[in-house]
Order: structure tokens, then C-alpha cells, then sequence
């Protein structure tokens, strides 16, 4: 095992270093050391590319795990059908707070995903490669490399909004298509109307890099680490209450109470596993559990993009998960009904369970705000944001019955499952209570965001009003009976 660091996050390699191969001597792997590390990447067909993903068992790497060769199959044969060209697509987004391995492979090692996107686009007949990123010295170290291997007119760098939902595939698309990077209202498949309406091919920046490293090494000797079912490497991204919060190369199968000792990772009561639309394990689950799709599932969570985040002893479980719950509501599209009403809901009711306010009564709310929500979305954010809930409502079960009490669990929320806002969103709602009569407009304009209190007065949302919701603000201020209402600049 070696550690490094680098400016942001340190790194770990457990066992065979093969995606972070040359970071132990260089902060950035440059095309000739590339080259030397890891060869020229061969041309393949469409069928050659397909039984290699399918001998190596590469499944996806952004949080679906779909198999690779599937995507490539239905990629090809909705080309052939239609009779167009085809499109690659590099999701190296990364919107979620709590994951840092893409931007660290695409600052480090962007020619890994060069090379699995070069022989992705070869295979499919592809003559455009976009690649999807937010973060400015990550998309300029992928600009840099292309330049460096004269991919100029083949590859562009698409800078899109850092925000949760971003890396959507339908918002990605909409992004490069040049509009606003929201996920459709109808679910389009990509391989079928992607980018310009064509197929198109869209993967994790990991997937790439990984396909790469399959193509160099050959299935054999991919797959000799990890699991029979899994082979290879895994990028993890442990932070939370992390005393060495990393980015993990290590092969899967890897226990999890190990990654996290090296870490100086302390469980305490739990482990979010897969972010934040996955799920918690409680800690006689992260003894068992081993970093694989196969073990997590079987355990109730998931891998998703590899996020780690244990919560240690300090912390309250509940308050991180309610903190989390408002972020998401917030960074919903905020286009259909789950997200703009139910969202809030559920964020809403999970506070008022933290605050020891009408408990039982809140916690009823939650799970109809839950039911009513799941499979109704445009897109999965909703069900992925009930997942988390849900999760931490049943492992967390010591803290929410010392919170139903009205007691509390004693423990300041220190913010260890960050949360980053939109710095879009600078406006806030303020009430002068002088004034207010408690009419209740605001709260039926914006419902979901403004609520009614026990004695008929609003309670008003801390943070910054949704970019989605600020029109909706403005009537609500200008509706107001007794001008109580007003939009302040957030601080």
C-alpha cells in the first residue's frame, strides 16, 4: 500500500496500482508517460469491443452499474437501424458533493479516459467525443490532453453548472445540446436520441478509464483481482468523519472495516454508502461488508459512484440526514410534482422529527410524502432521495426515538455529509413578523416551502430560495396582504 497526496484529497492504492499507475512519481501523467505506462490503445470493431467489455465483466461506474457491452450493443444496433452516425459521451460531471475519483482521474490520468473513450468512438464508427465536466482545473486538464495528442477537432470539453443534478444523462445531453442542464420531462434513452438526436454512447469517466486498463492489460489479466463476478480495481471516494479523507484505487472484494481504518475512519453509528441516493449501514453491517455491488445489495445499500462517508461518534446521524434532505429538495429540476412538492415535504418532516416537534405525527408525513413520490419522477432523484431518507430513519433508530422524546440525542449536526448550494440561488425569503397576519398566501404559492405553523403563521425556509422557485417568491411577496413578505440577498 502507498499514500500520496495531492491538493485536495489525499489518494490510497491498495494492491496493484492500475488507473492511478504513475501517480507515485508524477502530479500529472503526461502523454509520453502515459505511453510509457500504458502502451497505444489498439483499434477495435464494435464486436471486438463488445466481447472484451463482456470478458472483463465492466459494468458502469457512475452509479447504475450497467454493463458496458449492453450499452455499446444498443448503441451499434440503433445505428445500423436508423442508419446515422453515432456520438461518445464522457460523463466526468461528478455533481454530487461527497464524490471526488473522476476529478481526480482527470486531472492525474485524463489520458486513461482519452484512451477508453478513443477506442469506445473507433468501435462505434464515432467521429465527435464530448466529454461533460464542472470543475474548471479538471476540465483544463482534459483540454490539455487532448491538445497533447492532436484530438482537437475530435474532442470537445463541455463545461456545465456544478450542480447534484447535472450528471442526469438526460440533463448531460440537454447540456450539450446547448440548453438548460435539467433532465427532460419525458425519459429519453440515449442510445436511441442523444446528443443531436443521434445514438449515443454515454458513460462514467471511471468506465472509460477502465475499459482502457481492460484493453492494455487483456481480460486474464484484468481479472486477476477482485471478484469473480467483479473483477478489477474501484475507485472509492471516503470522506465524512474520514481523519485521512481519500480517493481509494483497490481491488473489489476489499473489506470495508479495512478502507475505512486506513482512512482513520470511525463508523460511530453508521456509513452512508452510494451518497445521497443511497443508503446507511448501521455498524454490525460494515463488519460484514465487503466493497462489491454483490455484498452491499445484499446488505440493503449500494456502490453507486463509490462514495464512502462514515458519520464517527460526534455527529447527529439524524441532523446530517435532514441537512441533506433540504440540499436535495433544493437541487431538484424542480419541474415536476415529486421534486417541487413532495421533495420539500419530505425534507420539512424529517426536520420536524430532528426537532422533537409533533413526532409521530411528522414521521406519518415523511413516509406518505415517501409513498407518494417513488416511481413518479421525471427522473430517479426522487427515489433516490426516499432511499436516503427511508435509510436513515431505520438504521438510525436509537437517535430517532431520542429525538421523538423531545429530548434530542444531545449531539451538534457538524456537517460531515457536505452539502454544496447552488451559488446561483443568492435570494432569500424574510418575513417582518410586525405585519404578518398569517393569511397563509405565501404558503399556497409556494407550497412545499412555505408551511403553516399550529397557530396559522409561516414558517419560512432558512437558506436561499431555488432558482426554480424565485418567480413563484416574487408573486408570493407582491401577493402578501400585509407587505410582510420580502426577498433579501443571501449573506
Amino acid at each position: 500500500m502507498t499514500t500520496r497526496t495531492t491538493s485536495d484529497l489525499g489518494f490510497l492504492q491498495v494492491g496493484p496500482a492500475r488507473l492511478t499507475r504513475g501517480f507515485d512519481t508524477s502530479p500529472r501523467v503526461d502523454w509520453p508517460t502515459h505511453l510509457s505506462l500504458h502502451g497505444q490503445p489498439q483499434a477495435l470493431s464494435t464486436d471486438q469491443l463488445v466481447a472484451l467489455a463482456e470478458a472483463g465483466r465492466l459494468h458502469g461506474r457512475g452509479g447504475a452499474a450497467f454493463p458496458f457491452w449492453r450499452k455499446v450493443k444498443a448503441v451499434a444496433d440503433s445505428a445500423i437501424r436508423r442508419k446515422t452516425r453515432t456520438i461518445v459521451v464522457v460523463n466526468a460531471t461528478e455533481g454530487e458533493p461527497g464524490s471526488h475519483k473522476d476529478k481526480l482521474l482527470m486531472r492525474r490520468a485524463p489520458h486513461l479516459i482519452l484512451d477508453g473513450a478513443a477506442i469506445t468512438a473507433t468501435a462505434l464508427g464515432a467521429k465527435e467525443i464530448f466529454v461533460g465536466a464542472t470543475e474548471d482545473r479538471a476540465a483544463a486538464s482534459m483540454e490539455q490532453a487532448i491538445t497533447e495528442r492532436g484530438m482537437d477537432t475530435r474532442v470537445r470539453v463541455v463545461r456545465l453548472p456544478e450542480r447534484f443534478i447535472t450528471g442526469e444523462s438526460g440533463a448531460l445531453i440537454r447540456g450539450i445540446n446547448g440548453h438548460r442542464p435539467i433532465p427532460p420531462g419525458r425519459k429519453r434513452r440515449a442510445y436511441e436520441s442523444g446528443v443531436g438526436g443521434l445514438p449515443t454512447m454515454l458513460s462514467n469517466a471511471e468506465t472509460y478509464a477502465q475499459l482502457a486498463v481492460l484493453a492494455s492489460l487483456g481480460p486474464r489479466e484484468y481479472r486477476s483481482v477482485g471478484t469473480l463476478e467483479e473483477p478489477g480495481t474501484v475507485l472509492l471516494t471516503v470522506t465524512g468523519a474520514a481523519r485521512y479523507p481519500a480517493v481509494i484505487e483497490t481491488p473489489a472484494g476489499a473489506p470495508l472495516a479495512h478502507l475505512l481504518d486506513l482512512c482513520g475512519a470511525s463508523v460511530g453509528e453508521g456509513v452512508l454508502m452510494g451518497g445521497y441516493h443511497g443508503a446507511f449501514l448501521g455498524r454490525a453491517a460494515v463488519g460484514a461488508a465487503r466493497v462489491s455491488r454483490e455484498s452491499l445489495n445484499a446488505l440493503g445499500a449500494t456502490l453507486g459512484a463509490g462514495i464512502i462517508m462514515p458519520l464517527g461518534r460526534r455527529t447527529c446521524p439524524l441532523g446530517e440526514a435532514a441537512r441533506v434532505a433540504q440540499y436535495l429538495g433544493a437541487e431538484s429540476a424542480g419541474q415536476c410534482g415529486p421534486c417541487r412538492l413532495g421533495l420539500p415535504d419530505i425534507a420539512n418532516a424529517l426536520g420536524e422529527v430532528v426537532a422533537g416537534r409533533g413526532s409521530a405525527a411528522a414521521l406519518d408525513t415523511l413516509h406518505r410524502a415517501v409513498r407518494m413520490v417513488r416511481g413518479r419522477g421525471a427522473c430517479s432523484h426522487p427515489d433516490g432521495v426516499s432511499r436516503f431518507v427511508i435509510s436513515a430513519i431505520e438504521t438510525f433508530t436509537a437517535d430517532l426515538a431520542a429525538h421523538q422524546n423531545g429530548g434530542g440525542c444531545g449531539r451538534p449536526v457538524l456537517g460531515l455529509l457536505t452539502v454544496e448550494p447552488n451559488p446561483d440561488a443568492k435570494l432569500r425569503l424574510e418575513v417582518d413578523w410586525s405585519r404578518c397576519d398569517g393569511h397563509g398566501l405565501c404558503a399556497d404559492i409556494l407550497k412545499g416551502t412555505v408551511r403553516m405553523d399550529e397557530y396559522d403563521y409561516p414558517v419560512i425556509p432558512e437558506g436561499a430560495i431555488p432558482l426554480y422557485l424565485e418567480a413563484d417568491a416574487r408573486k408570493a411577496v407582491a401577493m402578501c396582504p400585509g407587505l410582510a413578505l420580502r426577498l433579501v440577498k443571501r449573506q
